[in-house]
């Protein structure tokens, strides 16, 4: 029986599968691998992460990544490593690309170089996702256009492939913020990287994309941008470049928590993640 006006049918609500996503900015030096290896593992059993990235591109000595750190960091529990304009910084990483496709380095840098910009796999929840690393063309190198690389790469993808993060190391504040409006919508997050200052504008887009301007530093912050500050001051003073050195202090871990749903790919959440010792 049912009331008039009524159903005897039952409305089926959609169930929403929501994953978390983790995501790490600028690895730098030894301070930025310590402390992710110290809290790597609590952070992503206390948010359930099912997918955790990291920025890695300084990691060694802050210019650069070894194979022997990649590995170090992979075996930490982090899914991806993503580069930018230092990823080819150390002459043994030429020769690993190829072999470790979780290292990802820019992917409109000229095809002729050795690594892919993006990286398909299944997260921990078994859902499928893609990353992929983009790197501005403002005050940085005259490599290919990262706007419609990255147009290219989304149509490329396959459809069942609803998660996808992209890593967009750029120096401009106004090209990042440019490609977040032009990605809304076809993309889960993009997160900045590159400047290494965390900014405070974390939010989901419109379009259901989740955004940050730039994810910030893990390393030194009694520093300048993650080198000595004293030599970078006197390079100020006397307009004289000086063999620049990571520095040891002020080691703190930032970076970003995403939620999305995992049968959309649309972002439900981005909150700032800030770790100091």
């Amino acid at each position: 029986m049912t009331e008039a006006g009524g159903s005897s049918r039952r409305e089926r609500i959609p169930l929403i599968l929501l994953m978390n996503i983790l995501f790490i900015g600028d690895i730098f030096a030894s301070g930025g691998r310590g402390i992710v290896g110290e809290n790597l593992n609590r952070l992503i059993t206390e948010n359930h992460v099912d997918l955790a990235i990291a920025n890695a591109e300084n990691s060694a000595g802050g210019f650069g990544i070894t194979p022997l750190i990649a590995e170090e960091l992979l075996s930490l529990g982090l899914d991806v490593l993503t580069g930018g304009n230092h990823s080819f910084d150390k002459r043994e990483i030429h020769d690993y690309y190829p072999h470790q496709p979780r290292l990802l380095r820019p992917a409109n840098y000229p095809g002729i170089l050795p690594g892919s910009g993006i990286f398909t796999g299944k997260a921990r929840n078994g859902a499928p996702y893609a990353v992929i690393n983009l790197q501005g063309r403002a005050h940085m190198a005259n490599i290919d256009d990262p706007f419609r690389k990255a147009d290219e790469i989304l149509a490329s993808l396959d459809p069942a492939i609803k998660i996808r993060f992209i890593d967009f190391h750029a120096e401009l504040t106004s090209e990042k913020v440019a490609m977040g409006w032009y990605l809304d919508g076809r993309a889960t997050a993009m997160i900045g990287t590159h400047t290494h200052i965390p900014t405070a504008d974390c939010r989901v887009l419109p379009g259901g994309m989740a955004y940050q301007t730039d994810s910030g530093m893990t390393g030194p912050y009694h520093s300048v941008i993650g080198v000595d500050k004293d030599t970078i001051i006197r390079r100020f003073l006397t307009g004289l470049n000086g063999r620049m050195e990571a520095a040891k202090h002020g080691v703190e871990l930032h970076g970003a928590l995403i939620t999305a749903d995992e049968s959309t790919g649309h972002a439900q959440s981005i909150g700032r993640i800030e770790i100091r010792k």
